[in-house]
């Protein structure tokens, strides 16, 4: 039996649903704004977060409340056609598909923990997985100019502690040598596919090279394997490179230059519940690793991607920290990697930290 079809025939019985707006300034230097979905049903609430990046998007959302039609009784999969075949924006979203599929999946992912919770069961029971200890890595960009202190000062309080660090033009050789030293990073993030961001890296190729050689065992994710130079830089560490912004579905997988060793499944990017599941089956079947990755939640949205990670990648590199390590002043008592189970006991939702 598939992942999906171990979900797509929970009952369902939608009501309505309210909007809740979040926003906090986090640690990449930006306010952040995302709105959680509460859908409401025979006595019980489901919660999703959409995470579109562009707070116009997110004000606009909020500000129209809930104009969408949703009451009846459904399957879940029935549900989850029913939102596909919906327009979420009232306009045009400011980045496009991408931040449609971010909220398609904030409505599968409420109507998800709705109809868990009607059921009176959690995720990890009906799929018949155990939620497992959940690695995780901070994701962490070092200023500009780069200073070893954002680092530091987090080791400093919290010493077990993993990084996915994003490499810019501006690392020394000095700054690499004494990141090397730290032995505490795992990815080294070149974000080459942005287009148009405040995280935008250019091809690099004295960069690649020096974080090829340096960082020994990081894998090496959003790399330039289009750029002569930088293709050249990385041509004996295929096994090392993973993909992230650019795998919404098993077809991107399927059209990456290599068959790739890990990837990043984002549940908002890959943006549905059925091609979500169907995504773990083929990398589960094709012997692909995957590793979860956040979009800067402010709610729920940060735990249920860690529930999912604990269900199908619990030991590989997860940048899903708890969302205290996006403060700008890290508070004590955060926990270490890896984090305990904390499901719910009923519906898709994690105790997070």
């Amino acid at each position: 039996m598939s992942t999906f079809d171990r979900l797509a025939d929970l009952p369902l019985e939608v009501e309505g649903y309210e909007l809740e707006g979040l926003q906090a300034q986090v640690s990449s230097g930006f306010e952040r704004l995302t709105t959680v979905v509460h859908l409401q049903g025979a006595g019980a609430e489901g919660v999703g977060e959409d995470v579109v990046y562009d707070s116009d998007d997110q004000l606009a959302l909020q500000k129209a409340g809930a104009v969408l039609d949703l009451h009846g009784r459904y399957a879940l999969g029935e549900f989850c056609e029913r939102i596909d075949g919906l327009d979420l924006f009232g306009v045009e979203p400011q980045h496009g598909d991408v931040s449609r599929l971010y909220r398609r999946w904030t409505f599968h992912s409420a109507a998800l923990d709705l109809a868990l919770r009607q059921a009176g069961r959690p995720l990890h029971d009906v799929l018949d997985r155990p939620a497992r200890p959940l690695t995780f890595v901070v994701s962490l960009r070092l200023g500009e100019p780069p200073a070893l202190e954002p680092l530091h000062s987090r080791l400093t309080r919290y010493p077990t502690l993993r990084f996915k660090l994003d490499a810019t033009s501006s690392w020394t050789p000095e700054l690499i040598a004494a990141l090397v030293d730290t032995g505490a990073v795992d990815s080294v993030d070149f974000k080459a596919l942005y287009r148009g961001t405040v995280v935008d890296q250019a091809p690099d190729p004295v960069l690649y090279h020096r974080v090829v050689e340096a960082f020994s065992d990081a894998w090496l994710e959003d790399p330039d394997i289009v750029t002569e130079a930088t293709r050249a830089a990385l041509a004996s560490v295929h096994d090392r490179i993973t993909w992230d912004a650019p795998i919404h579905s098993i077809a991107d997988i399927e059209a990456l230059a290599f068959p790739p060793r890990m990837v990043n499944l984002k549940p908002s990017r890959i943006g549905g519940l059925k091609k979500l599941c169907d995504t773990y089956d083929y990398c589960a079947e094709h012997g692909i690793g995957a590793y979860g990755g956040g979009q800067f939640e402010l709610g729920p949205g940060r735990g249920q991607a860690q529930y999912l990670a604990s269900l199908f990648h619990a030991d590989t590199p997860n940048d899903l920290a708890p969302v205290g390590y996006n403060d700008n002043q890290l508070r004590p008592g955060l926990p270490s990697s890896p984090l305990a189970p904390a499901p719910e006991a009923v519906g898709f939702r994690w105790t997070s930290a």
